[in-house]
């Protein structure tokens, strides 16, 4: 008896019941995979989306970069204009230099002509009242 409580029988009944409210159906996969299907085509709009953000900053970035080129290149030709400006500064000052210093070299060699005329007349003029002369 123990046998007959503890055994199953599988008739059509229980097998209807098994399949009808234990086993899922196939609408209930098919509406599983809808939505996953769903969920994947929202996760590429997504990521579409992103990229075109992407895409869209970059290029502003990009011409940002353009103007920062634009004006790098305005800076590097006002130094350009600066350096032949100070070239220029340079070399008057050179020039001033020079003729200041051959202004000196005369004005050294007249003096020292000058002071060595003075000594030879002075010494000369020892030498005469040395030797009585004057």
């Amino acid at each position: 008896m123990a046998d007959e409580k503890d055994s199953l029988t599988l008739d059509k009944r229980t097998i209807d019941v098994l399949v009808a409210n234990i086993i899922p159906t196939s609408k209930y996969f098919e509406s599983r995979f809808d939505h996953l299907q769903y969920q994947i085509n929202e996760i590429k709009t997504d990521i579409k989306e992103f990229e075109r953000r992407v895409d869209d900053r970059f290029e502003q970035v990009d011409k940002r970069f353009e103007q920062i080129d634009k004006r790098f290149e305005q800076i590097d030709k006002r130094f350009e204009q600066i350096e032949l400006k100070l070239d220029k500064l340079l070399e008057r000052i050179d020039v001033k230099i020079d003729a200041g210093l051959r202004e000196n070299r005369v004005f050294s060699l007249r003096l020292f002509t000058f002071a060595m005329t003075f000594a030879a007349v002075s010494i000369i003029g020892l030498f005469g009242k040395i030797f009585r002369l004057f």
